[in-house]
């Protein structure tokens, strides 16, 4: 069982900034692939970016440039650091984990709470 827990979320104007930060226990975090998804009330669940357990990173389109995922893997912590928000990126972000490597798709195992963003232009 792999437990995860985002924080960092908050509100911004446009142009602003934030990291997101998911800890997890409870299985070797090394081993883990990981993602960061983000839900919108009435729309599907996007992934925003992934990585796999060597470090290998995927992007949606609609971020590529402004957010950066990364692994501290000493602190069991996935990190997302966001840049240029807009209020088109408002969303629940939500980070993920699994064993295999689902990149962007929905299908990772574990889930944490989530953490709200809000960017008001």
């Amino acid at each position: 069982q792999v437990e995860l827990v985002e924080s960092g979320g908050g509100s911004v104007q446009s142009g602003g900034s934030l990291i997101l930060s998911c800890q997890a226990s409870g299985y070797t975090y090394s081993s883990l692939c990981m993602g960061w998804f983000r839900h919108i009330p009435g729309k599907e669940r996007e992934g925003v970016a992934g990585i796999d357990s060597d470090g290998r990173t995927s992007y949606a389109d609609s971020v590529k440039g402004r957010f950066t995922i990364s692994n501290d893997n000493a602190k069991n912590t996935l990190y997302l650091q966001m840049k240029s928000l807009t209020p088109e990126d408002t969303a629940m972000y939500y980070c993920a984990a699994d064993r295999r490597d689902w990149q962007l798709l929905p299908e990772y195992t574990y889930w944490g709470q989530g953490t709200q963003v809000t960017v008001s232009s």
